[in-house]
């Protein structure tokens, strides 16, 4: 197995909010024409929104699950700055914060929200990850 993630997909609730969540963020729709699902192509890697009882029952398993599922998706940002700005933006697009931006421990700049659907996403600047033109993350050695 190569060492990489293809696609990440998130079990929603209501498939048009969240895709209009993700939209007004500025993340542009691939596949259009995929009925029933909302693909966005996110530098190397596809993120997908689908149903979550539709996920559930594609995973053969149940729906039903609450409180911390064991896993963040990050976003990181090219500046300090960036993460203010987005945090900004996503609570003004009805998302939750956890845990409101502040410098940590690794010499970055971090915080947590929760999108419409509970998922927890992190926002940071590391200053030691260099971000390509194309949004690709350089992990150094």
């Amino acid at each position: 197995m190569d060492q990489r993630i293809s696609l990440i997909t998130l079990g929603v609730r209501d498939l048009e909010k969240s895709t209009a969540f993700f939209e007004a963020l500025g993340w542009k729709r691939s596949v259009k024409e995929a009925a029933g699902v909302a693909f966005f192509q996110c530098g190397s890697i596809a993120f997908g929104l689908f149903p979550r009882e539709e996920l559930a029952k594609d995973a053969g398993i149940s729906e039903q699950g609450s409180g911390f599922s064991g896993i963040t998706l990050a976003y990181n940002a090219r500046r300090k700055a960036d993460v203010d700005a987005i945090f900004k933006e996503v609570t003004a697009l009805g998302a939750e914060i956890v845990k409101a931006p502040e410098d940590v421990f690794w010499g970055g700049y971090s915080g947590y929200f929760r999108d419409l659907d509970g998922h927890l996403w992190e926002v940071a600047w590391n200053p030691g990850f260099e971000i390509d033109a194309g949004g690709a993350i350089h992990l150094p050695d």
